[in-house]
Parts: C-alpha cells; structure tokens; sequence
C-alpha cells in the first residue's frame, strides 16, 4: 500500500518507554456476563462483548453483537474478559519481542471502532481475518517492535500540498506511525474524520495511544481498497483470501510479479500465525 505503508520494513524506529490505552470511564458499566453464540436473547437481554455491553432489541441467537443490528452498543464496560477470537495469550506468542507501546488491552480497546472486524462469519473466517490483520502488523512493524519510521529524511514526503486542508501539524508531521505504519496527511485527515479524532492536527496521537494506533491500522483495513478491488476485510469474510489483503495493502509494488519475495515472506507470517490461532490458512494465499 504505497500511500500508507512503509516501502521497505526498515523505515520504523523503536518508540522509548511504555504508553498506556485509554482508561475506561469511571462511569461505565459493569461488564454484563459474555455473549454466547448458543445462547436464545430476547428483546432488553445484556451481553458482554469485546469488552463493551450489547442490549438486545429483539430475539436473536448466534448473531455476533457488533456484526448485526440486532444488538444496541451500550459502550465500554468493566470487569469483563476478552472474548476476541485471539487470546491475550496468543497475541504474546505471537509477538514476543513487541515495543511496551503495543499493548493487548490497545488492540481490544480500538475493537469498537469496527465491530465487524474479525466478528462475522463462522470462528474459522473470524479467526482468519484476525491472524491477517496481525500478519501485515507483524511484517510491517518487524513484530510490533517498531512505531514509527526510523528514516527522518523521509517524513517531508509524507505531506501532499495539492490537498485543500494541507498539513497543519507541519510538513514533516505526517511519517508513518503503528502497526501498519500509517502516514500520509491525507490519510491522517480521513481517518481522523472517520474515527472522531483530529489526526491531522495532532498525527503524534497514533504513536502516544495504543488504541487510536490500532484503530488506523483498522481504518485502512476495513474502508479502503488501496491498490486492491475491495478492502481487506471484505477478502477474508467473502473468501479471496490473504493474497488480495496483501494486494489491497502494498499491491502495486508486491503482487503480479512486483516483489514475489515479500509477498512469499508475509505468507510464510501468516501461516505461521494461523499455527499459533489453531487455524488452517485457507485459499488464495498470494496475489
């Protein structure tokens, strides 16, 4: 994904010192007991999912809260568990040397933002989408070690003028920062439209909060298609594959012969990230 990725892995920088997601509100509820795909709700029923409290508005079973209408999102809880279809234990496995910046509890908070993420279709697609998802992170930030670009020569890239809103925070403001190495003002401005926050006046968000650097990496992998023809979670749920999120990712210099060597290594990522999920890899697993 030229306008947003990194070109090359190298171009990210260990982040000093550890950053914490932002506390729940002292406000918010007690975490009502898990959802249960098993279990019959009726109308005013009160489930816990990814960590937020789900009313139902009428009868349901097996329908994912967040990824139907049929549940009303009464916002974030306290004192539940994480349900996410990769367990806290798993995201250690997989990211072992990770920076402290990059936090389980960070990846759970931005869960909200697109609860369709990794919670629609069987827990085999679900399960898959979230090992891709994790696959591009780990090739992106060299196993979440990294928060953003090392090479400063390169942050004035970053910054297209000929956008009507320019680049507010500085023309060198706009380098590459999180899990996918988000950057771009114009990239910046859109997300933050999207998400609620003023990333283009204050880009430095996405490297001091875990969860807004989590939910960028979302963004990009819910909403655009990149060099692709669909987003990447449209790949997984509606089953192209890994290859097309590697196409709508970084397509126009990996896929098609561009660089037949990184495409081999974020494969060989995902199949051993699928290892560690207990999930087989499934089809069209290269572009």
């Amino acid at each position: 994904m030229s306008t947003v990725l990194s070109a090359v892995i190298a171009m990210a920088a260990f982040l000093p010192g550890a950053a914490h997601a932002a506390p729940v509100s002292a406000a918010a509820e007690r975490c009502a007991p898990l959802w249960s795909a098993s279990t019959t709700y009726t109308a005013g029923g009160s489930v816990s999912h990814h960590g937020r409290n789900w009313t139902a508005k009428w009868w349901t079973r097996n329908e994912n809260p967040g990824a139907t209408t049929v549940w009303e999102d009464r916002g974030a809880c306290t004192g539940g568990v994480s349900d996410f279809v990769i367990s806290e234990a798993e995201f250690d496995e997989i990211f072992p040397e990770r920076a402290p910046f990059y936090t389980y509890q960070g990846l759970i908070d931005a869960l909200h933002a697109y609860p369709r993420f990794a919670n629609t279709g069987t827990e085999a697609t679900r399960s898959r989408e979230a090992a891709a998802f994790l696959t591009h992170a780990d090739f992106e930030s060299v196993g979440l070690r990294y928060v953003k670009e090392i090479n400063e020569a390169n942050y004035w890239i970053k910054c297209d003028y000929s956008q009507p809103f320019g680049c507010p925070a500085g023309r060198s403001a706009y380098y590459g920062r999180g899990p996918i190495m988000f950057s771009w003002n114009f990239n910046y401005k859109a997300a933050g439209d999207a998400l609620g926050l003023d990333l283009l006046n204050d880009p430095w968000l996405v490297e001091r909060d875990p969860s807004v650097a989590w939910q960028t990496a979302l963004w990009y992998w819910n909403t655009q298609n990149g060099p692709g023809t669909m987003t990447s979670h449209d790949a997984m749920v509606g089953g192209a594959g890994f290859g097309e999120t590697i196409r709508s990712l970084n397509g126009s210099l990996e896929c098609d012969g561009g660089n037949p060597e990184s495409v081999a290594a974020r494969v060989a990522k995902y199949e051993r990230i699928t290892g560690v999920v207990g999930v087989d890899p499934g089809s069209g697993l290269t572009c």
